[in-house]
This record gives C-alpha cells, sequence and structure tokens, in this order.
C-alpha cells in the first residue's frame, strides 16, 4: 500500500500536469488559439485593472526582463497588450491588457474558479482550511526553493 508521501506527491505532479494540459488544449481550441500557454500566463500576471511595469511582472513570474519584453513585443503584436507611458513620470512604461486582453483573462480566470469549486466540493471548512494550510506549505517551500 502506498504512503500518504506517495499518494500526495502523486496527486501533485498530475494536477500540475492535467492543468497545464487542459489550460493549452483550451487555448488551442477557442478564439485565442494564437497565444501560447506562457503568453496566456504573461497576460494573467499584467491582471485587469492594475497597469504594472515590465519589472513587476518579470519579478512576478521569475523571468529575466528581455524574456518578458519579447513576449510582451508578441502580445502587443497580437492585441492582448498596450504599453502605456505613466502620467507622472513619461519615462516609466506601463504594461496594460486591451480589450482583447480583458476577455481572455476573464476566461482563463473563470477557468480556475471551476477549478478552485471542484476541489472545495463536498468539503468542510475545516477541511478546506487544512487545504489552504497545506498549499501555503508547499507555496513557502517552493519560494524558499528558487532563493
Amino acid at each position: 500500500m502506498e504512503s500518504k508521501l506517495e499518494v500526495i506527491n502523486d496527486y501533485l505532479v498530475s494536477v500540475f500536469n492535467d492543468i497545464l494540459t487542459i489550460e493549452e488544449s483550451e487555448l488551442k481550441k477557442s478564439q485565442f488559439k494564437d497565444l501560447s500557454l506562457t503568453e496566456m500566463h504573461t497576460i494573467e500576471a499584467i491582471g485587469l485593472h492594475e497597469h504594472k511595469t515590465a519589472s513587476e511582472v518579470a519579478k512576478q513570474l521569475s523571468i529575466t526582463l528581455g524574456t518578458l519584453t519579447v513576449s510582451i513585443n508578441n502580445l502587443a503584436k497580437k492585441g492582448y497588450v498596450d504599453r502605456i507611458r505613466s502620467e507622472l513620470d513619461r519615462r516609466v512604461v506601463l504594461l496594460a491588457l486591451t480589450n482583447r486582453g480583458r476577455l481572455v483573462f476573464r476566461v482563463h480566470d473563470h477557468f480556475h474558479k471551476q477549478m478552485v469549486k471542484a476541489a472545495l466540493a463536498e468539503m468542510g471548512d475545516a477541511e478546506q482550511h487544512a487545504l489552504i494550510r497545506g498549499l501555503s506549505n508547499l507555496h513557502t517551500f517552493l519560494v524558499n526553493s528558487i532563493e
């Protein structure tokens, strides 16, 4: 019989791979088939309402500014992202989603909300808090591993 550690590890690996596979598959079947999964995650990092600098987005994605610049150039050409000069300091360029970028963000966000609702289905408050605690511990471990 498998230990709890093996079962949890198998589920984590499987869930991670399933999410990536499903997200990629759904993008390819949608009106947003011109997007890669990496570009979708860049759109997600830019966010709906905030205007962020490229440095902020690169840090959030844990990628270099050069790598992000290539992605932003592609997303701008495809009509998902705009570069906007800051009103406070014209030297500062902010990233914002276009209408098309906001639409794909909302579609992607809906998928994530449905996924979380499915994970929490039939769980009581104590079980939900235990899941949150476990995921928080995992997140802390992963963040500390990259530093």
